[in-house]
């Protein structure tokens, strides 16, 4: 009751006034319904286009340049052959990587093809599905290698439901890149790549076609940067939390400027199903391999004729270096661009025209990413001194595998050093005449923990050659003796292949 009063006292006095504001002469006011509707504008007011925080303004200007692809798989195509860049039998992969490597199509070519109730198809069901986008009004399409490595023929989708023939131009496997053509002339929409990489925390709107559900969209973040997932030698995936699912293979994603800063590619999952784990190849990247494919409709790749490992720890307190940066050259090939320059095994290559390189890998991208004929400086660092050498890259062979070693090396010690070895000339046991090969390993050893096994030669200890087990001891000796945490070895495995090992020489009570 004491508001309703309250709320009364106050319309009464408000109703004085007005009537004591007319008998004073200062004016007639207008009824209070006439001042209420002379302040409303004639017509409703109109919500913003879109909300703060809505990715509407960028999914309509870019979706139309989003397409589905459809693919009639080659009668040779099976669910067990490889599927991109580097990949093994589906067959022969442990289960807990599978999913690393199903590339959306369940372990086949097909790019995410499913059967009736989400099954994947298989033999006599020879379709697939992918996404794509265009780049240019032409209709020149960007989408996955493994979308349409095995197509029989292509077609795409626009987003005003046109089903077109297109033609592959070219593809990339080492990339899971490849080039289309729409076959019909005509101006079609089309996006630009980003000009800049996007950064940790920046969003992304993903559109593309999985489960065959065209033009759809997800949002997230780039959630890491420069993952390598073992899908290739020029692994450095874009890590995404938007959405994606079986058929976004080849689709874009977009910052918020509406450029495209990725193409998705590859999904983490148990289920093979979205969890949040999405990788997509950096536009950088998918551009350099367009751009060669549209002119030549192949990719050739800059050669240094090399093979190198990564900078362990231990590798670089053997070396004497204060970070483990750069990549270790195991071998130089005869003849090779590096060879001529004058790179030798044991060198650490540190930076590539002035630009540090953070390790083996990341060399092997920027080198790959150079045409052949390309003049280079590498800053390299060799017995503890700085040089440069001035390197004109030939072109990568297109049988060369990738030789590298991630074995981290390194022996445990127990007061004094020790390998859990038993060592012989290597000559003596018929291992070739230089070095002192490996005869025996314990188990439970140190040594036998880094992957030295029985057949293995040790070439050199510390950079001095060896042909005895006196001369290894007589070398980690010295090493030890100087003050050094690790010493290096180089070891030659049964199959020829050289890696460094870095001997831990701390040692344990």
């Amino acid at each position: 009751m004491t508001t309703t009063f309250r709320r009364r006292a106050l319309a009464s006095v408000a109703a004085a006034a007005i009537v004591a504001g007319g008998a004073a002469g200062v004016g007639a006011i207008a009824p209070a319904t006439q001042v209420l509707a002379q302040a409303l504008p004639k017509t409703p007011i109109e919500a913003p286009e879109h909300p703060p925080g809505s990715f509407a303004g960028i999914v309509n200007k870019v979706k139309p340049a989003v397409v589905a692809v459809k693919v009639k798989l080659n009668d040779d195509a099976t669910d067990d052959d490889d599927d991109g860049p580097g990949r093994p039998n589906m067959q022969q992969v442990p289960p807990q990587l599978r999913e690393f490597f199903k590339r959306f199509g369940q372990g086949g070519p097909n790019g995410g093809q499913q059967g009736q109730n989400g099954a994947p198809q298989r033999q006599g069901q020879r379709g697939a599905v992918g996404s794509g986008f265009i780049i240019s009004a032409d209709g020149y399409v960007v989408t996955n290698n493994h979308v349409v490595s095995k197509a029989k023929s292509v077609q795409v989708t626009l987003d005003d439901n046109r089903t077109l023939d297109a033609k592959v131009i070219g593809t990339d496997p080492k990339t899971d890149i490849a080039l289309l053509k729409i076959k019909d002339d005509g101006s079609y929409p089309y996006v630009s790549f980003g000009k800049s990489a996007p950064q940790v925390g920046d969003w992304v709107v993903a559109i593309g076609n999985p489960f065959g559900l065209g033009g759809t969209v997800t949002a997230g973040i780039v959630s890491a940067r420069g993952r390598d997932i073992g899908a290739g030698p020029y692994d450095d995936f874009l890590q995404i939390d938007a959405p994606i699912n079986k058929g976004n293979s080849g689709g874009p994603d977009f910052n918020v400027q509406g450029e495209v800063v990725g193409v998705n590619t590859a999904i983490a999952s148990p289920s093979g199903g979205s969890v949040g784990l999405a990788f997509a190849i950096p536009a950088e990247t998918v551009q350099a391999v367009v751009d060669q494919l549209r002119n030549d409709g192949k990719v050739v790749r800059g050669y240094l004729g090399v093979q190198i490992q990564p900078v362990t720890q231990d590798i670089a307190d053997s070396l004497g270096l204060q970070k483990a940066k750069g990549a270790l050259v195991n071998s130089t090939e005869s003849g090779t661009p590096a060879s001529k320059a004058g790179l030798k095994t044991g060198d650490v290559i540190e930076k590539v025209d002035g630009k540090p390189i953070d390790d083996a890998k990341e060399l092997s991208r920027k080198i790959a990413g150079l045409k052949p004929g390309t003049k280079v400086e590498l800053a390299y660092l060799r017995n503890g001194k700085s040089d440069v050498a001035t390197v004109e890259l030939g072109t990568l062979p297109t049988d060369l595998k990738a030789a590298r070693s991630d074995d981290e090396g390194g022996f445990a010690n127990n007061g004094q050093p020790r390998l859990g070895l038993g060592l012989a000339p290597a000559d003596e046991v018929g291992l070739g005449s230089s070095g002192v090969a490996v005869v025996r390993v314990d188990p439970e050893g140190p040594a036998a923990a880094k992957g030295i096994e029985q057949g293995d030669v040790i070439l050199d200890v510390a950079g001095t050659n060896v042909s005895s087990p006196a001369d290894v001891a007589a070398q980690i000796r010295t090493a030890e003796s100087n003050g050094r945490k690790a010493v290096l070895m180089r070891v030659k495995n049964s199959k020829g292949v050289t890696r460094f090992v870095a001997v831990s020489l701390s040692k344990s009570g």
